[in-house]
């Protein structure tokens, strides 16, 4: 194992990264797979990052779905295989009639956390309109929430277990575009492939909620590259592909949506 005070100096969850160094001294030790609560996107990409260095570890991210934002890790020595089956995950329905009181995202993980979950507990909340949510949580938590999530915003909400059949998410779309711009601004090209104008992008990344290799960017003239993964809640996701300069000398930018 390397030394603690090595890797954690590029991370930027030092707690976190910290907890993921001790659960793979764990793994090492004891040869069990060792899972992790769930991690956003930003987290994982830094354990990952963090769990290579680490020769004798290899870990499997999964959320319930393939494309799944929140995710639970399984670490393990690198001779014990691994996969999603391994991850204990809940799926609950929380349902109820939201036709008069629409609630988004944020209520239902509002009123998840209002009943004293931690954040790290719940995983992807999937809203289904006016007909409620689904929830991914840590599976020792789904019986205290049948019983204690109740209502959400003024709408009473009866919550309970779902078979993983009744899954309700689509595959994301996909869509390919190009555009050329001046310049590399994060507010040009994000408005581009998003569709949307410069003025109401440049609004998003002003109020945080434009999220740069998952990092919230609130700089609009933030200089993407190659590579770079823009995401927007609500509205999908932009990954940045080839980039060359025309004979204009202005950015001719590969893009892909996802939505």
């Amino acid at each position: 194992m390397l030394p603690k005070n090595d890797p954690l100096k590029t991370t930027d969850h030092h707690d976190g990264s910290a907890r993921i160094l001790e659960q793979a001294e764990q793994a090492i030790k004891t040869w069990d797979v060792v899972i992790t609560d769930f991690l956003s996107p930003l987290e994982q990409a830094e354990a990952a990052a963090l769990l290579q260095r680490l020769t004798d570890v290899h870990s499997l991210a999964w959320g319930g779905y393939p494309q799944a934002e929140r995710q639970r890790l399984a670490i393990a020595r690198t001779d014990i295989p691994l996969d999603p089956s391994q991850i204990p995950l809940s799926l609950l329905t929380v349902g109820g009639n939201f036709m008069f009181d629409p609630a988004n995202h944020q209520d239902f993980l509002g009123a998840l956390l209002g009943t004293g979950l931690q954040r790290q507990k719940v995983g992807d909340i999937i809203v289904l309109g006016e007909r409620g949510a689904q929830v991914i949580v840590v599976p020792e938590l789904a019986e205290f929430l049948t019983e204690s999530l109740t209502q959400v915003r003024s709408v009473p909400v009866k919550t309970q277990p779902l078979d993983w059949d009744q899954l309700r998410v689509r595959a994301p779309q996909k869509k390919d575009l190009t555009t050329v711009e001046a310049s590399l601004r994060l507010d040009a090209v994000a408005s581009a492939g998003f569709g949307m104008s410069r003025s109401k992008m440049a609004d998003l990344i002003t109020s945080g909620d434009v999220r740069v290799n998952w990092k919230p960017i609130t700089q609009a003239s933030h200089t993407l590259a190659s590579g770079d993964l823009i995401a927007i809640r609500g509205k999908g996701r932009l990954e940045v592909g080839e980039i060359a300069v025309t004979k204009k000398e202005r950015y001719r930018v590969g893009l892909t949506r996802y939505s």
